[in-house]
């Protein structure tokens, strides 16, 4: 038979308490930490991509700005120039057909007096709008005298 006998002068005393709150407080910590450190990793990521996705971008203006550029210098050479001044008076002339030609040419009927007759029609780029041209044929000074008044009325 055994006899435990303790011959220490103080008694035995357990750390039991300590070591298991400082155990779970290590646990609790290091999952903090993985959390926290998977935050960063995810954050960076995504900070990579939206700098990546940024640098695509900001390449692209630079070359969509040197393409401007390019196509400004040839439209600014002076053969170009003039075709783009034809190119608008060839609109305004197209905006000008929305114009109702048909009630002008109505109202010149009823107010077209006898003897006297359009002969032209010619639209023109006076200033940035459309300037109509009347070339009229009359029998006699007396007929083109009413068209006039006519035309003031």
């Amino acid at each position: 038979m055994k006899i435990r006998l303790n011959l220490a002068t103080k008694a035995l005393e357990t750390h039991r308490r300590f070591l298991v709150g400082a155990g779970l407080t290590a646990v609790v910590a290091g999952l903090l930490f993985l959390g926290l450190g998977w935050h960063v990793y995810s954050a960076r990521k995504v900070d990579y991509a939206l700098r990546a996705r940024t640098e695509k971008m900001r390449q692209e203006m630079a070359k969509l700005e040197a393409q401007r550029r390019e196509l400004e210098r040839y439209f600014s050479q002076k053969d170009i120039a003039n075709l783009h001044d034809r190119a608008a008076f060839i609109n305004t002339i197209l905006d000008a057909r929305s114009f109702n030609w048909t009630l002008m040419f109505m109202d010149l009927e009823h107010i077209l007096p006898t003897g006297v007759r359009v002969v032209s029609i010619e639209p023109k780029q006076v200033a940035g709008h459309v300037e109509l041209k009347l070339t009229v044929g009359a029998i006699s000074d007396e007929a083109e005298l009413k068209f006039e008044r006519a035309l003031e009325e």
